[in-house]
């Protein structure tokens, strides 16, 4: 699971001008020029992307004058391919994931932060005597693989503990966190708090998350939105339109969850039972959490000083393949809303 979403408070923007009439005609009013640009939300439909659903749903992209094209790229093609070719304008994207295709030398800058934290987490059970990172010594932790954000997630929540992989039995289980833990196999598991933990729940099997920072000082970036120079040079003003939209959209959502599930429901062709429905809004409301700004912060705003821990962290865990790049060079706020 990928994750990821965005925000905005409403801007004055003006979008056309009046169309000078030919000779002997009187001049009417144009409609907004439109650019189109396709935004990447990779795999398959999901309820995680219900702010770009709902943006597209009711027309805010197009209030923009902006046209969106909405496409999930398939499990076999690369996370930045369709960025790096120019299929795809925008991603969707987690900070980690952008410092390290950067590292490997992929031309790509996340323009907004969509989740205020991260959202991979430890998993235990409702009545595990775990109860910190400090606790997991000597346990055994379920992880998909030494690889993406549930694993940096485990690093970071080492780290804080004063433990490394060493001082537990790790156990790669693939994408099988619920079985894993409720068969006993592992004493807790890496996951999603707005996913794997809600299936847990779902599934009469009551857990406890423990995320992988206990203070707001976080070293990993959740979900983003990620541009190309290439892109960004030709949808510049492009950009700060899909993040007003999506920025609307958010904060409708976050009013509102009943209405982004009707518009979800256009987008996901799996919810067509009550309990898939049922799902579908369970996890939804965790997400919700995610995607409301802290108190203070801009919506939508990269934090400097957390993606310069992120590339510093990791730096430090060896989960870059190329040279560390510069925190300034991984974000930019230039296309935020204005707020």
């Amino acid at each position: 699971m990928r994750f990821s979403f965005r925000r905005a408070t409403t801007a004055a923007l003006v979008l056309g001008l009046a169309v000078v009439g030919l000779s002997g005609c009187a001049a009417e009013p144009s409609t907004p020029s439109e650019d189109t640009v396709t935004i990447g939300l990779t795999y398959t439909p999901n309820i995680q992307f219900a702010p770009f659903y709902l943006a597209e749903q009711k027309g805010y992209f197009e209030e923009q004058g902006v046209h969106v094209e909405l496409r999930h790229h398939g499990e076999s093609e690369e996370l930045f391919g369709a960025l790096a070719n120019g299929t795809e304008d925008f991603v969707f994207a987690g900070g980690d994931e952008i410092v390290q295709a950067r590292s490997a030398g992929t031309d790509v800058v996340s323009i907004a932060t969509l989740y205020s934290s991260y959202p991979a987490a430890l998993i235990v059970p409702k009545d595990s005597s775990i109860q910190s990172g400090e606790d997991l010594k000597g346990h055994k932790v379920g992880v998909p693989g030494p690889y993406g954000q549930t694993y940096a997630a485990l690093l970071a929540l080492l780290s804080e503990a004063k433990l490394g992989e060493h001082d537990l039995s790790l156990e790669h289980i693939g994408y099988t966190q619920q079985a894993a833990l409720t068969s006993g196999k592992v004493d807790a598991v890496m996951g999603y708090a707005n996913n794997d933990a809600v299936q847990l729940e779902r599934a009469g099997f009551p857990v406890r998350v423990i995320p992988a920072f206990t203070g707001d000082d976080e070293s990993l970036v959740g979900p983003a939105l990620a541009a190309s120079s290439t892109s960004l040079a030709a949808h510049s003003a492009s950009a700060s339109k899909v993040l007003i939209a999506l920025a609307k959209a958010t904060g409708e959502l976050i009013a509102n969850p009943e209405e982004a599930m009707t518009a979800a429901e256009e987008f996901i062709p799996t919810l067509t039972s009550s309990e898939q429905r049922d799902a579908a809004r369970a996890t939804l409301d965790a997400t919700i959490p995610f995607l409301e700004a802290k108190s203070g912060d801009v919506r939508f705003a990269n934090d400097e000083e957390t993606w310069q821990r992120m590339v510093e962290f990791m730096a430090e865990h060896k989960l870059l393949s190329g040279e560390t790049p510069r925190a300034e060079d991984t974000f930019t706020n230039e296309y935020l809303p204005v707020q």
